[in-house]
């Protein structure tokens, strides 16, 4: 499995990240949303330059151009809810891509004991597609690979990319373990070497859901 941490660069994004971990900014939940929804914008761009393209002629008011037109339309799948914002980034850069969505919660048995279960799938067709996996946080991994077992389910991509905006360096690790895919790159906005027994990355930035559409009863 290929790692892109792009956060190594010194770019505007890590500004978003930034501002993401901010309990200050986290109050505003509008804010917060659209710096997550900026961040899949970004990941939409690196990502693009993985896919394929056809050179084709292009008629303008005044003549004749020639323009390398993307000819892929990956499936973007995410996990709800704290999905959501980070999908949408995505989706604004591949506007014409169906979608995918994946239900997974936590079954707790005690405070640090729990089960992920997955509940509810929606997907189109994705074998011999490219397709995009995002959720905000990669913690232990263990919900990222089930998903991806999950959608699987729905047939064989030709690609997989997995878009996390921060993951534990534990969560890294067991997806490089157990990955069912060769055909996987992982996309990271930052990795955090801590996590705490209650699967959150240390220092993380919180509940991603929570903090873009208010705390759960």
């Amino acid at each position: 499995m290929k790692i892109v941490n792009i956060g190594n660069s010194n770019t505007i994004f890590n500004h978003f990240i930034s501002e993401i971990r901010d309990v200050k900014i986290q109050n505003d939940s509008m804010r917060f949303r659209r710096n997550i929804e900026r961040i899949g914008e970004v990941f939409a761009y690196e990502i693009s330059k993985e896919m394929d393209y056809k050179n084709q002629e292009i008629i303008t008011p005044l003549g004749v151009s020639n323009g390398d037109l993307i000819i892929e339309k990956p499936v973007l799948a995410t996990v709800l809810r704290a999905g959501l914002p980070l999908h949408q980034g995505l989706l604004n850069y591949f506007d014409h891509s169906e979608s995918a969505f994946i239900s997974a919660y936590r079954k707790h048995k005690t405070d640090d004991d729990f089960d992920i279960k997955i509940e509810y799938m929606s997907s189109p067709e994705i074998t011999g597609r490219t397709l995009i996996l995002s959720d905000p946080m990669i913690a232990s991994g263990a919900s990222m690979i089930m998903a991806v077992e999950a959608i699987l389910s729905k047939g064989n991509p030709k690609h997989i990319h997995i878009v996390g905006v921060i993951a534990s360096t534990q969560g890294i690790q067991y997806l490089q373990k157990r990955m069912p895919l060769k055909n996987c790159t992982l996309w990271i906005g930052a990795e955090d070497a801590e996590m705490t027994s209650k699967s959150y990355i240390v220092p993380g930035l919180g509940d991603a859901g929570d903090l873009a559409f208010g705390e759960k009863k």
